[in-house]
Formats: structure tokens, sequence, C-alpha cells
């Protein structure tokens, strides 16, 4: 089975903020797929499922963000997996808005989330990164990430949400190539040729003097007697 966690803070003041991003991509997934009910499990909030045959928990850490490792720890035991069998889904303040990136293993670049992830189940589980931009300095992320995101990003927001759970089936088989050309759809969706095709222009008039000359059908008598006139 796959363990698929989102990061964020538990309760309504943060529900819309860009560090709640992952949370709303779990609840996108478990809407749009049929799961379970929310329950209270692993000091959080957890919901069951199937994504492409493949048994998929949901979880949500309630233990706020700096202290997730100890929930998704929890889970981790209990279930008995690897951290390769864990995907978890984060707001990625390196990446600009809009833009989705997937990775296997690495730092967790000052997030306080990741942090606390690897100090609970090491660096080996997987990442889906998206981007929420950067504020322009590094004192001001804090407070950046704490606010809800502004009506002009709804728009990307809802199609990286909706591209999340299209290609939710292929990142639980480990398809991440596949995962992510479904959110690259919804986000970047192909241009439909709707040009109205162009009338024929027509043809130039031909120029008087460029007309080939009747036909001549004087005899050949006719034609002597005319030249000597």
């Amino acid at each position: 089975m796959k363990l698929f966690v989102g990061l964020g803070n538990p309760g309504a003041k943060y529900a819309q903020n860009r560090h709640n991003i992952g949370f709303m991509a779990v609840d996108r997934i478990a809407s749009d797929h049929g799961f379970g009910p929310w329950r209270s499990k692993f000091q959080g909030l957890v919901s069951e499922g199937q994504l492409g045959g493949e048994k998929v928990t949901l979880l949500k850490p309630e233990t706020f963000m700096n202290r997730s490792g100890q929930s998704v720890g929890e889970a981790m035991r209990f279930y008995k997996l690897a951290p390769e069998d864990i995907v978890v889904f984060h707001d990625e303040i390196d990446l600009a808005p809009g833009k989705l990136r997937v990775k296997q293993g690495g730092g967790h670049a000052g997030h306080n989330g990741l942090r606390s992830l690897h100090g609970h189940i090491g660096d080996a589980y997987g990442r889906v990164r998206m981007g929420v931009g950067h504020p322009g300095h590094k004192d001001a992320v804090p407070t950046f990430v704490l606010k809800d995101f502004p009506k002009a990003d709804q728009d990307w927001l809802d199609d990286m949400l909706r591209g999340i759970s299209d290609g939710a089936e292929a990142l639980a088989k480990g398809d991440t190539g596949r995962f992510q050309n479904a959110v690259a759809l919804r986000l970047n969706p192909p241009r439909s040729s709707n040009t109205p095709l162009q009338k024929p222009e027509p043809a130039p008039a031909l120029d008087a003097s460029a007309e080939t000359a009747p036909e001549d059908t004087r005899s050949p008598l006719q034609k002597l007697v005319d030249r000597f006139r």
C-alpha cells in the first residue's frame, strides 16, 4: 500500500494558507476518488481508499507543521511501510506559483514539515513539491506561507489540484512521469484549433493584352488576296 501525506496546519484559521496546499491536495483526491470518511488516527486524520487497484491511505497530520514527522512516523510503523512507500504533498517556495515537481529523497531545504519528517522517518520518502512562489526575502517567508492564497491565484490553484487528482492513480503506481503529465495538461491545456477556414482568393483577371488572339479561319486563297490589298 501507499501512504499519501498532505502537510499543513489544522483548523479553519489556516485552511486557505499557502502552507496548507498539501492538505488541499489530499482533500481533493479523497473527494474525487470516493475515499472513506476522515477519522482521527496517528495524531492526524486518515481516509482510506483505492487508486487504480492500489490501496492508499491519506493522512493529514494534526500536530502542526513543525511536528508532522510524529504523525507520519506512527502511521509508517503501524502499516509496516518503508519511507519509499510514502509520498508527501507540500508547499514549495523555490518553485513559481503553478509549478509542480516530483522528487524522491533529498534534503528539506529549511521546510519545517520536511525537517520533522527527516527526524522521524529519514529522507528517502517521495515528495510532490507544489510551487507557491517566494516573497523575495527569506525573513518574509514565515508570514508569506501563513497567508491565504489571494484571489488571483485561485485559477491555477484549482487547476493544479484537479491535475493532482487526475494523476493520482499513476502516482500510486509509481508512474511519476504520467502523474506530472496529468498535472501539466490541467495547468497548460493544449490550444484548440478554431481558426475558420479562409476562403480561396479569386483568380486575378486576365490582362486583355495577354489573351489569345481569335483563331484565323480564312482560306489560303483569301489570305493571299488580303496580302496584296
